[in-house]
């Protein structure tokens, strides 16, 4: 029996819209499955690409039961640096912000008046003065500590105190030295440390303090110089800032014109013996005289 048209044209409609229900869902089907590749594919791009950073972070977080990547430092090194950063930076509580050396009454004679002359100022002092002076007493300090030669330590301890020219660098030293062993033997003590103090009659002054803390701790004596003759220099940098005054800028342009002689003066120092001391900076030995008995003063020295 023939179907009615309508009948037909509603089933024929009916396969047709399956048929085209069918296209989309394999379409549907073949975009998604492109689409996970194509996820697929960029997950394990980014995770390749991901893969030396995060080698990189791990090196920088190792434990000591981790093997030293190439250029890391070892344990000691590490702690050494960890240390003279420590000891020697502006927030070590040893009082030198309230310190010039003779720089302020340098400023107010006329002596330093902007970057030139202030760095030509504290190149003589660091190689021809005070700075070359403290340094050798640091390498000597240093050295009779570690060799445990106390007679020998003490004999330092007393000319390093009495070759200071004025009373308030004799208070500059002396003060620090004193702040800088109490707090090296409340936070940061070491085995013999308390035994090498006590057998100086005469209190360490700044420099024969760092180099009987350092030696102590084994930290090695290069870097140690090196490190208290940035902060010396740094220090100095610091106050003739705000007396000038100076910007931070051309405050760091002071600091990198005196690399070299910092370098310098630790060589000579490591070299030097008791006799090569000496001093060649009358002028700044004046300053630090006269400055005590100066109308207006910010610093202690």
């Amino acid at each position: 029996m023939p179907m009615p048209a309508m009948r037909m044209g509603t089933m024929t409609m009916r396969i047709t819209t399956t048929a085209i229900i069918t296209m989309i869902t394999v379409t549907t089907i073949m975009i998604m499955a492109r689409m996970i590749m194509a996820t697929a594919t960029t997950i394990t791009t980014m995770s390749t690409a991901t893969t030396p950073t995060i080698t990189t972070a791990t090196s920088m977080l190792m434990t000591t039961n981790e093997p030293v990547g190439a250029g890391a430092l070892a344990e000691g090194e590490a702690a050494a640096l960890y240390r003279l950063m420590t000891w020697l930076s502006p927030a070590f509580p040893v009082g030198g912000f309230s310190y010039s050396s003779g720089l302020e009454w340098a400023v107010e004679a006329g002596d330093i008046t902007d970057t030139a002359t202030l760095a030509d100022w504290l190149d003589a002092m660091l190689g021809d003065g005070s700075g070359f002076c403290d340094a050798t007493f640091l390498v000597h300090a240093y050295r009779a500590a570690e060799a445990g030669e106390t007679t020998a330590l003490n004999e330092i301890a007393e000319l390093a105190a009495a070759f200071v020219p004025s009373r308030e660098r004799q208070l500059e030293t002396a003060s620090q030295g004193r702040a800088f062993i109490d707090i090296a033997r409340a936070a940061w003590n070491a085995d013999g440390l308390d035994a090498v103090i006590a057998a100086c009659s005469t209190p360490p002054v700044y420099p024969v303090a760092v180099g009987v803390v350092a030696a102590m701790h084994a930290v090695p004596l290069a870097p140690t110089l090196h490190a208290f003759l940035h902060a010396l220099v740094s220090n100095w940098i610091s106050a003739a800032s705000r007396l000038i005054p100076l910007g931070q800028t051309d405050s760091q342009r002071v600091l990198v014109r005196l690399e070299a002689a910092v370098a310098a003066t630790a060589n000579r120092a490591l070299n030097a013996a008791l006799d090569d001391l000496g001093s060649a900076t009358f002028r700044a030995d004046l300053a630090s005289l006269r400055h005590e008995t100066q109308y207006t003063r910010l610093f202690r020295s």
